[in-house]
């Protein structure tokens, strides 16, 4: 059998619970294979293969209870001091200590002694790694993007001093000596809009190369966090400089040295639709010290590559949150029975798990292919740097949006028990709507493909790789021209996009470059892994997702190539 279903007892109601999603996941194995060293997915093996078990079971309960039990926020202690802290229920706490001490998801970039490798792992097994784990929990995904991208920006753009101070506690695997770290951006008046920031920041009089910062941040996610990235506006005694160039970016810590609590509050916790197992809360900075990161007025630009880095992690947990909804989806559908028939027999639910797959495949290779691109770009590739700065809002805009439908669509799989919270379905969906909000809405999201293009020749280095993996690829001529014709009317709608007037393109445009390199990229991954049901999904992405389609044809409308699919799903 292709899958490796835990045994069932004759039931009704098919409970996946108890399955090791990383053994019942060939897709996963076999890309594995294709975009990491043999010896490498050899290493690996043992601890995906523990961390598969655990997401099916003894996480998925664990992030089950701390959905259920948010943090609270303390504003006193017993005793009457002022002591602001949060409460956090254990089975979160536990799970913090899954994911930054036992897989060192925070720390796996910037240590070269995890999980007993010598020497620095790439990000695809950061990435495998929190695939695997989102499937059970998105929440703390949040804390753990944000310590990550905050140690990166920290190591790029800070001072010698301030990485020789923090640097060790960012990457400790030590849950006691652990610094998390989180961004406060966000204002009332100034969510995406950065350059309407007004947080101010002053020199500190009493602490030389000390800034104090004064203002209100409206959305603070980790906001009990050792450290923090913020946006303030330097003040001249004037307002401060006005527009990005006004704006700097300074590193805050939550605690001054002595031990004494930084001059900021929490001035209460949002009450969420999703990530409930997460605190967000609003904070009021009074006098907060920092220390300036990077080059006075270059906040923007240095938060947005925090901001990008987060943002191809947000993909990361939009695919592996709708691989557990099609998992879900197609175990139910391979163990209920319905008319005398299992459910995966019926011609409208087989179309509707294909419709389910095909976005969850199609994220997953853009997954693969972005982190490949990232590694390429750190090692100092300036054309792989310009493909990274593309397809990450690439996979951040489409794949976000994927998963609000597909997580919704696979709770109506598992019929009236989907809406009940009991079961994985309502957890899913509700996160998955934060993923095209987080880091930048969809418009901003799609607009910032159309930054790529127009600023940074992002365009031109996607088509070349595209072109090359087609070139590495046999196929029939058919697809092969095709996938071709594709790629030159997404190049035109992209180029109408960026043209003076055509900004209201930009998210149509982001989607056609999406599903053509998701095509391209398939198909490539077909010819390695050696089977055809990733060339079949290619086939797909163009007839469903690419090519014009007639709503009102009565032609058949079944899918040959559905069985192999269905057999490696």
């Amino acid at each position: 059998m292709p899958i490796n279903e835990p045994p069932q007892p004759s039931h009704p109601v098919p409970d996946q619970h108890g399955a090791n999603l990383y053994t019942t996941d060939p897709g996963l194995r076999a890309l594995l294979q294709v975009y990491l060293p043999p010896e490498l997915v050899t290493h690996l093996t043992p601890h995906l293969e523990r961390l598969g078990a655990l997401a099916g079971s003894t996480l998925d309960e664990l992030a089950n209870t701390a959905d259920k039990n948010p943090p609270e926020l303390q504003h006193r202690s017993r005793s009457g001091r002022d002591e602001q802290k949060l409460i956090k229920h254990p089975a979160y706490v536990e799970m913090e200590r899954l994911a930054f001490s036992e897989y060192a998801l925070a720390a796996i970039s910037h240590r070269s002694d995890v999980l007993g490798w010598q020497g620095q792992l790439p990000a695809m097994a950061k990435y495998a790694l929190t695939y695997l784990f989102v499937q059970a929990e998105f929440g703390l995904c949040c804390p753990v993007s944000m310590t990550d991208s905050l140690t990166r920006t920290l190591k790029k753009f800070g001072a010698p001093e301030l990485v020789q101070r923090y640097l060790p506690s960012l990457t400790s695997l030590d849950m006691d000596t652990l610094s998390q770290g989180a961004m406060f951006m966000t204002e009332q008046g100034a969510g995406s809009d950065i350059a309407a920031t007004e947080t101010m920041a002053r020199p500190d009089p009493d602490h030389p190369g000390a800034w104090l910062l004064t203002g209100d941040k409206w959305f603070c996610s980790n906001p009990d966090a050792a450290l923090a990235m913020v946006l303030a506006r330097v003040d001249d005694g004037k307002g401060g400089e006005p527009g990005l160039k006004g704006v700097s970016l300074f590193l805050l810590p939550r605690e001054l040295e002595g031990g004494a609590h930084n001059h900021y509050r929490i001035i209460r916790l949002k009450d969420k639709l999703g990530t409930r197992s997460m605190a967000s809360g609003e904070i009021r900075l009074e006098g907060a010290r920092a220390w300036l990161v990077g080059e006075q007025g270059r906040g923007f630009v240095q938060m947005a590559d925090m901001v990008n880095n987060s943002r191809l992690s947000n993909g990361v947990r939009a695919a592996g949150l709708m691989r557990r909804a099609v998992s879900e989806a197609f175990y139910i559908a391979r163990n209920r029975q319905a008319f005398g028939k299992k459910l995966i027999a019926l011609p409208l639910m087989r179309r509707q798990l294909l419709k389910l797959l095909l976005p969850s495949e199609q994220a997953r290779t853009m997954v693969f292919q972005t982190a490949e691109a990232l590694r390429r770009a750190d090692a100092g590739d300036a054309e792989a740097l310009r493909l990274a700065r593309i397809l990450t809002p690439l996979i951040k805009f489409r794949a976000c949006r994927d998963a609000r439908k597909v997580t919704g669509d696979a709770m109506e799989v598992r019929g009236g028990c989907g809406y009940i919270e009991e079961w994985s379905d309502p957890r899913l969906v509700r996160d998955a709507h934060l993923g095209s909000i987080w880091e930048g809405t969809s418009n901003i999201v799609a607009l910032d493909v159309i930054r790529a293009i127009r600023r940074e020749q992002s365009l031109t280095a996607l088509m070349a790789h595209l072109e090359k993996l087609l070139d590495d690829t046999p196929m029939d001529g058919r697809l092969r021209a095709s996938l071709q014709d594709v790629m030159v009317r997404a190049v035109a709608l992209a180029h109408a996009a960026v043209a003076d007037g055509g900004e209201a393109l930009a998210r149509r445009a982001a989607s056609a470059l999406y599903h053509t390199t998701t095509a391209v990229a398939m198909a490539w991954e077909s010819a390695r892994i050696g089977t055809p049901e990733r060339m079949h999904l290619a086939r797909l992405v163009l007839r469903h997702r690419l090519l014009p389609a007639d709503p009102l044809a009565a032609g058949h409308d079944g899918d040959p190539e559905a069985e192999h699919i269905f057999l490696a799903a």
